[in-house]
Order: structure tokens, then sequence, then C-alpha cells
């Protein structure tokens, strides 16, 4: 970040192309939720800092996935909340995924211990037995270690239903997950597990790939085309996601 540069308190519109217009109807609803925001490019986050992102990952994005992964794998930019959203061919809200937050493989321990503190989610277990989840299909052995250096007791998980099974029995204090699993994606197990009242606030944060081909970016895009709705999400439902995450 540029010496003597003042982060910006509004919120960038990243992932979609100059001059499609499909930004409308999002640039509506943040602005009727008493946002200011405006279209940006990733090159702008190198000079200026919003107060957050709203990123269009769809299949009609402008390299969402591969956008967040600058974002976050970048240490000028990493930190700044980011809100995944799917939007129609025309801009149509169809999908939001207010995940707790994202970090890269292979993990940045220090990185993901400051980061947890910040959030809060470190003070409770130096007084209570607390146990997290990692659920990927490798068991990442290095953020499971980090995790329990933090005085979590670490629970695996290798596919989406195993998670789903184990919360269902003992829900866990923050959950890390691959964005890709055998049976879905982090975006669908998150879905899920807020149908649960025992799991619907736990934290998840999803796991990243350091760095995605072209096919593995529109794959994730369309494996969670079936999360959004067929009509659009409205206004109000929108903001909904936004206040959460404040």
């Amino acid at each position: 970040m540029a010496e003597g540069i003042k982060p910006r308190s509004e919120l960038w519109i990243l992932g979609i192309k100059p001059g499609d217009g499909r930004e409308t109807l999002l640039t509506s609803y943040l602005e009727t939720g008493g946002y200011s925001c405006r279209m940006e490019q990733y090159e702008s986050l190198l000079v200026n800092k919003p107060l957050g992102i709203v990123l269009d990952i769809s299949p009609f994005s402008d390299d969402g996935w591969g956008t967040l992964l600058k974002i976050k794998n970048t240490p000028d930019t990493r930190d700044i909340p980011v809100l995944p959203v799917f939007l129609s061919e025309k801009g149509k809200v169809g999908g939001v995924f207010p995940v707790a937050g994202f970090f890269t493989l292979p993990i940045d321990e220090p990185y993901l211990q400051n980061r947890l503190a910040v959030y809060g989610l470190t003070e409770e277990a130096e007084t209570w037995d607390l146990q997290s989840m990692v659920v990927s299909r490798s068991g990442e052995e290095k953020l499971s270690k980090a995790v329990e250096t933090l005085g979590f007791e670490v629970i695996k998980g290798y596919t989406g239903k195993e998670a789903l099974a184990i919360s269902s029995i003992h829900p866990s204090y923050m959950i890390f997950c691959s964005q890709m699993l055998p049976d879905m994606s982090a975006f669908e197990l998150q879905e899920r597990l807020r149908l649960d009242p025992y799991s619907s606030n736990t934290p998840l944060f999803v796991l990243l790939k350091d760095s995605m081909k072209a096919g593995e970016k529109l794959a994730m895009s369309r494996d969670i085309a079936h999360l959004v709705r067929k009509d659009q999400l409205s206004s109000e439902e929108f903001l909904g996601f936004l206040r959460r995450r404040e």
C-alpha cells in the first residue's frame, strides 16, 4: 500500500467488465442500503483500499475467481473483506455467499493466527475445550497443526456429507473448508449448515489453491450455479447479507 494514501470508506464492485452494464442492479441495491460504491479493477487496489469488495464469481464474470486469488495472495490486499456474488448474464443478483473469509494454500501460519485473533475467534480457546473442523480431501496437516497451536481440538472431514454428519452430532466452533470437495463446494456446505440451528452461525473459512487453471475457475462457477435462485434476490434480501457481515 502506497504511503500516505488513506483507505476509502466505500465498497468496490469487481469482476465485471467495463461497459457490460451488469453492475446496474447491484449498484442500485448498495446505494439503497446507504453504501457508497463504484466499479473498479484489481489494479486499483494497489493504490487505494476500499471498505470491502463485492465480487462477481459467476461464469459471466471478468475472471472473478482469478481476481479473488490475486486479492488473497497479495499481502497488501488480502485483509480486505470480499463478498462473492453470482450475477446473471444481465446482472440480476441470484446468489450471495457470505463466508467468514478466505485463506490461500499452502497456509501462512502466522497470518492465519493473526487473522483469527483479529476476528476474536481465539479468546474462547483459552477458557473452553473447543473443536474446529477441517474439511478437505487431503486433511491439510499444516493448517490443522496451526489451529491446534491456538488451543483447538481439530476434527477432520473429507467430504461435505461427512462434515454435515459430524456437525449434526457435535457442532464445531469454526470450520475450514476447501473450496471444492469431492461431493460439493464450500458454498454449498455453508448453505446446508445454515439450515441447522446448531451450526447456522458457525464461521466457515474457505481454503483456496494458490493458482487455478481456466477450466478449474469455470468449473467452480458452474458448480455453484445450482445454489442460485431462479428469481433474483430483492434489495432487502441482498442487503441482509451485508449487514450480517458488519
